[in-house]
């Protein structure tokens, strides 16, 4: 079978649209924090503290966040377009957000600060670019991605 013949299996459409639509809010989260700053995270539900914690973030922790998530988010449209780039990218995201959380939790007390509803949030963030990785990953190996 020639690379032209594989077709795209139905799961694939099924998981680089979630994967577009839950990395969206990633670019939007972050969008809106940069814009609106306090006004959004207080909107977002954050307390003073967390609100303070986040426009008190270092520039280097702020491009870290920059990169992960719109990494994800490009990551997800080469998935869809069936570009082999994709699982480089997402592994590019889901390391950014590593080096994010090893900020959040071991460099600052933001971990604790943010309370158990973001380490949920957290854990739900890395097994879902785990998986896309590992998606990306497998359709890559099987051809589907070029």
């Amino acid at each position: 079978m020639t690379e032209a013949s594989i077709k795209a299996p139905w799961h694939l459409w099924a998981v680089g649209i979630v994967a577009v639509l839950f990395n969206a809010i990633g670019v939007f989260d972050f969008t809106m924090a940069m814009a609106q700053g306090a006004k959004y995270l207080e909107s977002a539900g954050m307390t003073p503290p967390q609100i303070a914690h986040y426009l008190g973030m270092p520039g280097w922790a702020t491009a870290i966040w920059a990169i992960g998530v719109f990494a994800a988010f490009i990551a997800s449209i080469l998935l869809l377009m069936r570009r082999r780039l994709a699982y480089p990218v997402f592994v590019l995201s889901l390391a950014a957000f590593a080096v994010h959380l090893f900020y959040e939790y071991v460099l600052t007390n933001g971990g604790a600060l943010m309370g158990q509803q973001m380490a949920i949030v957290s854990a739900v963030i890395t097994a879902l670019l785990v998986f896309f990785a590992w998606y990306s990953r497998m359709m890559t190996a099987r051809g589907v991605l070029r």
